[in-house]
């Protein structure tokens, strides 16, 4: 992607459902640490700004720490965090010696030996990136089953109905984020549970007993039933109890992913099946998807099962995750990907004239890579069917023939990424030179004023690289014609699940809507759909307004006139800027429908009062997050 977005985040969890001496005997004390490093690895395309790690013993007696954590926001923070930790292996390993393999000197003397883990990975989307700001979360209590730690790939946006919520519970929480309030919620119902079983077992049984007896009889399905009744948004969330108890819980729409893999000696969660597939060298059809709706709840005991929540609604998996941030050796989303690519090909061909001769492909580096192979075959089948043509009924000359049968499109790679370049230069001046060099080019293979370029992005959000850097760089290599192909339809609309885009101002897309209304006298709308936006404050349900602005267009209109924004000045070669459609989104992705980004269509009534905040922000000059 040439502009970058962030996203939030990324989540693993491992529950040994053995002994941990049989995991000693069978692999080796190191294990769990060894795969849930594996899982979180596999994952850091989902978040380089932080990460953690919890670890939680079984029946470990009292007077010994039971919980352990990690946080990092080191440049590598996975690798760092397991470096600490199996620092703390190898010195037990020197000191222990043989106990070193005894699970209750383990348990008793070393960090990160418990049967249970949480990682999480963190893609900040707002606020200062700092050590109090990655997960897990922990909210500790002297009794055990009342400590819980949690992480999370979640945005909620109704946090303030739910910190209102959580006040008229009595609590006064310390800040107004959805990580506090959706951590505290829980925790409320989590402690009502607690106090509820012990009521019931005081008058039976000692205290240490009745302990016992509520770690066991703990109803996690009951407490987060009770506790995400009243959330809105996108999430994910992973969570254990200090007693061993641990939940995976997905939003009603399964915005945000979840996968899990279960046999007689693990139970896994991850954001994304590769990572589990690598670590535990399975088979794809042997990890599920945690359902909409429903938790995946692990007992004491290592039992599992997925119990419902909420009420499931239509199933709106982010397609972004799809298009562009989840690892891309997912089989399922290889094809997506590849059927991305394949079906841009008409628009394509009309863009380059059907010229096949003179154009050159190649694509923007990394994730537009695998688009990148399908719309190669698609010109490749394309020209297979035109040589068949011309083979059978045009009965061509011996010199055409060979002519028309060597032909093939020309790929060459155009575009590289200078990685190691920083563009933390701060004066406006400076920083649009160094942004301009973020990408640089292959030189002396296009025939100057004579050969299109084609390249093709995974998505195009603000334009500004294209603007800054891409354009300006391709039009050096002199091609008569630049077209630019996004896999992925117009961004219109913010996100409020999970991805850094929630001012609309800055969306390409929303600037060249913007201008056509001004050019064609219409910027009188941009005041009505300002004043619904206004009014519908405070409403339960609202529709999205700015959908109308939109709507005064076509598609290829505002292609068009994106084309003219994102055209450097002094650009000389013909330029055209051609975007995936929603309908062929759908086509190459039937499982996974969310598109509010490009449609407007939020699954949750917290999405239609984002998106008509957000304009107002706009209106009102407000560079703040709509939610």
């Amino acid at each position: 992607m040439s502009d970058q977005i962030l996203h939030e985040c990324g989540i693993a969890m491992i529950r040994l459902r053995k002994p941990l001496s049989y995991y000693i005997e069978k692999y080796g004390p190191t294990y769990a640490m060894n795969k849930m490093y594996i899982l979180m690895e596999k994952q850091h395309n989902r978040g380089q700004d932080g990460a953690g790690i919890a670890n939680i013993k079984l029946d470990i007696e009292p007077g010994h720490r039971y919980i352990s954590r990690y946080r990092s926001i080191k440049a590598q923070p996975v690798a760092h965090l397991f470096k600490k930790i199996s620092k703390k292996y190898k010195r037990a390993q020197k000191e222990g010696k043989a106990r070193f393999r005894d699970e209750q000197w383990l348990k008793e003397n070393v960090a990160f030996t418990g049967e249970l883990w949480l990682g999480h990975l963190r893609y900040g989307t707002h606020g200062v990136n700092s050590i109090e700001n990655v997960h897990p979360f922990l909210r500790q209590n002297n009794w055990r089953s009342r400590n819980l730690v949690m992480a999370g790939n979640f945005n909620m946006t109704n946090v303030e109905e739910l910190f209102d919520l959580l006040v008229a519970l009595g609590q006064h929480p310390k800040e107004k984020v959805d990580t506090v309030t959706v951590m505290e919620k829980i925790g409320h119902f989590l402690d009502e549970e607690v106090q509820a079983l012990f009521e019931k077992y005081k008058d039976k049984f000692s205290n240490r007993e009745v302990s016992d007896i509520i770690e066991t009889e703990l109803d996690l399905h009951r407490v987060l039933k009770r506790a995400c009744k009243d959330f809105d948004g996108g999430y994910t969330m992973a969570g254990m109890t200090g007693s061993g108890s641990a939940f995976v819980t997905r939003d009603p729409n399964g915005i945000r992913p979840a996968y899990y893999y279960a046999d007689d000696e693990v139970v896994v969660v991850a954001s994304e099946k590769p990572a589990i597939k690598t670590a535990f060298n399975i088979d794809y059809s042997q990890i599920e998807e945690v359902k909409p709706g429903h938790a995946l709840i692990i007992n004491k005991s290592g039992e599992y099962g997925q119990y419902q929540i909420t009420q499931p609604g239509e199933k709106t998996s982010c397609s972004f995750e799809r298009i562009y941030f989840s690892r891309g050796n997912d089989p399922d989303i290889y094809r997506e990907r590849k059927q991305l690519g394949r079906l841009l090909v008409p628009q394509v061909l009309k863009a380059i004239n059907f010229d096949l001769r003179n154009t050159v492909f190649s694509y923007i580096p990394n994730t537009a890579e695998t688009a990148f192979f399908g719309m190669m075959e698609g010109i490749e089948e394309y020209l297979i069917k035109k040589q068949k043509e011309v083979v059978i009924d045009g009965k061509p000359s011996v010199d055409s023939l060979e002519d028309i049968l060597t032909l093939r499109p020309r790929v060459e790679k155009l575009v590289l990424k200078d990685v190691k370049l920083r563009t933390f230069i701060t004066d406006d001046e400076h920083r649009d030179e160094m942004v301009s060099h973020v990408y640089d080019t292959t030189y002396e293979v296009i025939r100057k004023g004579i050969d299109t370029v084609v390249v093709i992005d995974d998505s195009i959000v603000r334009g500004t690289t294209l603007e800054k850097s891409i354009l300006k760089m391709l039009d050096r290599i002199g091609p008569k014609k630049i077209v630019v192909v996004s896999s992925a339809p117009q961004i219109r609309f913010p996100d409020c699940y999970g991805i850094d885009m929630s001012k609309m101002g800055e969306f390409v897309a929303f600037r060249a809507m913007r201008a056509l209304l001004q050019d064609q006298g219409k910027d009188y709308m941009l005041g009505e759909v300002y004043e619904k936006c206004t009014r519908a404050r405070g409403h339960e349900r609202q529709q999205n307004y700015v959908k109308q602005l939109y709507e005064q267009f076509t598609d290829d209109e505002i292609s068009a006139k994106v084309t003219e924004i994102c055209r450097p000045a002094d650009m000389n070669a013909e330029l055209e800027i051609i975007f995936q459609t929603v309908d062929n989104l759908h086509k190459a992705i039937p499982l996974h429908k969310g598109d509010w980004y490009f449609t407007g269509d939020y699954p949750t009534p917290g999405g239609m009062k984002v998106v008509n905040r957000s304009y107002v922000n706009y209106m009102e000059g407000k560079l703040v997050r709509a939610y």
